[in-house]
């Protein structure tokens, strides 16, 4: 590390604080969209209170050299750990909607899949950044999706559908970027639609096929399981252009829109804010994803680029299935949205994830890319 590097500790967080700029202007939205502005109590205070928690911790992984988790022994460490995390929550965890997918602890509940999102992209970038120039075998897919396939099959466990589909998008987004050849591609979409098929005979539960028989038809069941979606719909279009106004959102305030401030927060924004809320939404978030992409194209090493643009798939895949369940173009899930949903685990994962993105970004730039080569290997 060069001396300037050595005298400054807060050069990361100093190069790359549009990251944590937007994403706190998106936090603060969300609770925005939260807020009951005539006195009802709502979660945005609490949601204020995790975002304070969040920032610290962008604060501390962006200070401290994360270079370690590049090696070998912490990945896989913490791989067992998000399994042994995945398997006991079945277990031991709250019920919450029909999942088992969280440890209560009273004031805070822990989701293990959220850990277990930066556990596979680190994994995934690991394995890929090793064999990039063998991505021609086909046995480096088969492997790695047998890593995703541990993970996704808890998960589906619980069972959490919106949850696995964004562990799919992740591990496809990769094999993606990694250099996939196109002769490959037509045996990856057989397999996703043999892996459909699996899913919608023995993986889905009867009120997840429901759902998806009510995206088909939205009419059929509009009192039952196509209640969410119809609400999410009025709520979305009724905003029209400027919006109905912060705090007026009829839908979401008046509880027509069920979970209005975790998986159908957007719907509830778009009903206050219009299209012209919306499309400062899409702004700030093409930004975000724009200064990820930037930065995985200045990277040091490839495992550091790859686990920029993993961050940058997970982030993408959120938005694109939480956007389009709200304007009814895909199937109800239960899907946050990155930095404005209510809940805990998620922000603080996504704002540690941008910390040690800005930790990589900062000690790649601070040694020659042949010493950063090096110490990578090694």
């Amino acid at each position: 590390m060069t001396e300037t590097a050595r005298s400054n500790p807060f050069r990361a967080l100093l190069s790359t604080w549009p990251l944590l700029a937007t994403a706190v202007t998106l936090s603060l939205l969300g609770i925005l969209t939260m807020s009951h502005f005539d006195g009802t109590s709502s979660l945005a205070p609490r949601q204020l209170i995790w975002l304070g928690i969040s920032v610290i911790v962008y604060i501390a992984c962006s200070l401290v050299d994360m270079r370690f988790i590049r090696r070998p022994q912490i990945i896989v460490a913490g791989y067992v750990l998000a399994v042994v995390l995945l398997a006991g929550v079945m277990i031991l965890g709250h019920t919450t909607m029909g999942a088992k997918s969280w440890f209560s602890f009273g004031f805070f509940a822990f989701q293990p899949a959220d850990f277990a999102k930066l556990v596979i992209i680190a994994l995934l970038a690991k394995y890929f950044s090793r064999r990039h120039m063998e991505m021609g075998n086909f046995t480096n897919i088969i492997v790695s999706g047998l890593y995703a396939s541990a993970i996704i099959l808890l998960i589906l466990l619980q069972p959490d559908l919106g949850t696995a589909v964004i562990f799919m998008s992740v591990w496809l987004g990769l094999v993606l970027v990694s250099g996939i050849p196109l002769r490959h591609l037509a045996f990856v979409g057989l397999a996703a639609l043999v892996l459909a098929a699996g899913l919608w005979s023995f993986g889905l539960k009867e009120h997840q096929r429901q759902r998806i028989m009510t995206f088909v038809n939205p009419a059929a069941d509009i009192r039952g399981t196509g209640y969410n979606a119809y609400q999410a719909t009025i709520a979305t279009g009724s905003g029209q252009l400027w919006g109905k106004g912060i705090g007026y959102g009829t839908q979401s305030k008046l509880r027509f829109l069920p979970e209005y401030q975790t998986d159908f927060i957007f719907a509830a924004y778009a009903e206050e804010w219009g299209f012209a809320g919306i499309m400062l939404l899409f702004l700030l978030y093409g930004f975000l994803l724009f200064q990820l992409l930037s930065i995985a194209r200045r990277s040091a090493t490839n495992f550091d680029a790859l686990f920029t643009l993993g961050v940058l798939i997970l982030f993408l895949a959120h938005m694109g299935f939480h956007a389009g369940i709200s304007l009814g173009l895909l199937p109800v899930t239960g899907t946050t949205i990155p930095f404005m949903s209510s809940g805990g685990s998620h922000v603080v994962i996504e704002f540690a994830a941008l910390g040690i993105i800005a930790s990589l970004a900062q000690q790649g730039r601070s040694v020659p890319r042949e010493r950063a080569m090096q110490e990578y290997e090694g």
